[in-house]
């Protein structure tokens, strides 16, 4: 896959630009709403013999808008997402840069810019995706700004349990650590990728190491507490005990850090980068009055996990 970052105006040449089918949207996530989109326009580039392409969109409109107020933690840092991308067999990944001058951009400019001008012959959004100034362009306008140069297709809304499939809902889930049903609306197990760094080695002296993780400041993380996760490494895959946290048993601390317990595993995995799967919420995080207590905890922790990932019917 082959990505490309744009800014308005882009100095693409449409003349060495491939004929393209192209999923549009923000795309956070990439839940099973977002891969009717991406596959619908995969399977329909296959059909007509052209590339396939996303047009996705950083940072998210609502920083640029508010004026950097507001801040922006993303289910799929754009890492994350170029990753799944890439897994889905699409060809080409447009990131353009959401900036003021994009914001301020017409539908008909927006269109003949980053639809037209990129040699973009059908486009496949979701019934929801808005474009141009104040989002006064959508799947309902864009007929009457095609220019003749492309087709569309819309896709309606996709539900589970009679519920939306929404990037909103799995940031509610997030923070409840519900995180088998957000791994049932993504159609895969949560992940975050992150870079072993040095941390107090307390987990040394308690009998279980842990490898701290430095992940995208940009992500958005579950509810902090203990879980049940996988750990790739080196194309091998691993089960572990996360705890993501303040570590309240030494500090006062309130900075959240990740460390991971790896079980069956040995090797010194300082400044390797991890992926880590989220897979269930255990048990909320606490204070021990002293170190036995945390001792016995963390081995019934490890018990209750092993049992979990164990298990050929938990999901993915």
């Amino acid at each position: 896959m082959k990505t490309i970052k744009l800014t308005h105006p882009h100095t693409m040449n449409i003349k060495e630009l491939p004929e393209t089918v192209t999923a549009i949207g923000f795309f956070d996530g990439i839940h099973k709403g977002h891969q009717q989109v991406i596959d619908t326009a995969v399977n329909i580039a296959k059909e007509k013999g052209m590339k396939s392409a996303v047009i996705t969109f950083h940072p998210h409109p609502s920083v640029v808008l508010s004026k950097g107020k507001k801040k922006v933690n993303y289910i799929t840092p754009l890492k994350e997402k170029e990753s799944i991308l890439q897994n889905m067999q699409v060809d080409r990944l447009y990131i353009i840069e959401f900036n003021e001058k994009l914001a301020a951009l017409s539908p008909q400019k927006f269109i003949d810019q980053f639809i037209i001008g990129l040699n973009i012959k059908h486009v496949v959004a979701g019934f929801d995706f808005t474009y141009g100034h104040k989002g006064q362009g959508n799947m309902t306008t864009i007929k009457d700004q095609t220019r003749d140069e492309f087709t569309f297709t819309t896709i309606e809304k996709v539900q589970m349990n009679g519920e939306k499939v929404s990037s909103t809902l799995i940031r509610g889930l997030l923070k409840k650590g519900n995180i088998e049903q957000v791994n049932l609306l993504l159609g895969r197990p949560l992940s975050i990728y992150g870079k072993v760094i040095e941390g107090a080695k307390r987990g040394k002296s308690l009998g279980y190491p842990t490898a701290n993780l430095a992940v995208d400041e940009q992500a958005l993380l579950p509810k902090p507490g203990i879980y049940a996760v996988k750990i790739s490494y080196k194309n091998e895959q691993y089960h572990g005990m996360a705890s993501l946290g303040t570590n309240p048993t030494f500090t006062d601390s309130h900075n959240l850090s990740l460390e991971v317990n790896i079980l069956d595993f040995n090797d010194n995995l300082y400044g390797e980068e991890l992926k880590m799967e989220w897979y269930k919420f255990i048990r909320e995080e606490e204070k021990y009055s002293n170190v036995d207590k945390l001792i016995e905890q963390i081995k019934e922790d490890e018990e209750i996990i092993r049992q979990v990932l164990d298990n050929k019917d938990i999901l993915y």
